[in-house]
């Protein structure tokens, strides 16, 4: 393994993890496909060492021993001084001459323009957006939850879908087809049983995320409090969109606003109705579009970027992705 490639490409999410090595020239020598990246609940140590498998078996099936450099996009890379712990934990396995690590919510931005400019805004199991400018300028936020200020995702909608649930069978709250609806889907008889369930881990709590469909469902058969619920995730979309094309002087000019995520790529029609009318009411040059590359793609057009690779180098790689 006496090559090395121009670009070791890394998106690394919550739930798996994608790998490219790519030539100057755009060629995609190798890819690999391993688990998620999770330093919060393995420690970062841990967590590269996961990636480092990964990353072995690409490097392994391109036959090269390391890159020029890395670009990595990272989930939970939520705070600059993140990335800089996970680029140092990078640098030391020695996998390129320069490493750059940023937030995954890059990769989906990225992956979705020809240029390195616009806003994407993530929406899978927690909510996340970011901006960027050719010039470098970038807006982010610190996506960290309710701490910081953040509301949506598949978790958040799961939770808000059990509290309106539980407040509707005991009393507290208006009458909703949730109350149903959720517990129906672990095939048990009412809120109070899935409650009990949930409390003694009958019910693993990870398998929360599984109401999420249930809740655009059942606000697809007309439910007022389901559909309140998709309209205030619309309205969250619309204004991180909104804000970060404000902080990036952006938000009268034609620019490219990318819908990536489970959520928001599942297309569920009063969403996606939604998301577009508000746009276009706050940011009437947004240009809505969802995302369906594969976000590694944007993580290698980074490294490209960073190279100084020319167009048709972009073009290939993404010709190769697209395919």
């Amino acid at each position: 393994m006496g090559l090395t490639a121009s670009v070791l490409a890394i998106d690394a999410g919550n739930s798996k993890t994608d790998v490219a090595v790519v030539t100057a020239e755009g060629e995609v020598l190798a890819t690999a496909r391993g688990g998620g990246f999770r330093p919060p609940a393995v420690g970062v140590e841990a967590a590269v060492d996961a990636l480092a498998e990964t990353v072995g078996r690409a490097c392994a099936a391109a036959g090269v021993a390391s890159a020029g450099h890395v670009s990595a996009c990272l989930a939970n890379a939520d705070l600059p001084v993140e990335e800089q712990q996970l680029a140092a934990a990078l640098h030391a396995r020695a996998w390129g001459t320069t490493v750059e690590v940023r937030n995954d919510t890059f990769a989906v931005l990225r992956a979705g323009v020809t240029e390195p400019r616009g806003v994407a805004v993530v929406c899978g199991a927690g909510i996340n957006c970011a901006g960027m400018r050719p010039d470098g300028r970038t807006a982010r936020f610190p996506a960290l939850g309710r701490i910081s200020g953040d509301w949506g995702g598949g978790w958040g909608l799961a939770e808000e879908a059990l509290w309106y649930a539980a407040r509707a069978e005991d009393g507290r709250g208006e009458d909703t087809a949730l109350a149903r609806a959720l517990p129906a889907h672990f095939g048990l008889p009412s809120m109070d049983a899935l409650i009990e369930a949930l409390h003694l881990k009958r019910i693993d709590r990870r398998r929360c995320g599984e109401l999420t469909p249930v809740l655009f469902r059942t606000a697809a058969r007309g439910d007022p409090v389901a559909r309140s619920l998709v309209d205030r995730l619309a309205q969250e979309v619309v204004t991180m969109a909104t804000v970060a094309l404000t902080r990036l002087d952006l938000l009268d000019e034609e620019t490219p606003v990318l819908l990536g995520g489970s959520v928001l790529a599942a297309r569920h029609p009063q969403l996606d109705a939604a998301v577009r009318d508000l746009l276009s009411a706050r940011a009437p040059k947004a240009v809505p579009r969802v995302v369906t590359a594969a976000p590694v793609l944007g993580a290698a057009l980074l490294g490209l970027d960073r190279v100084g690779a020319p167009a048709q180098a972009q073009q290939k790689v993404r010709a190769h992705f697209e395919r």
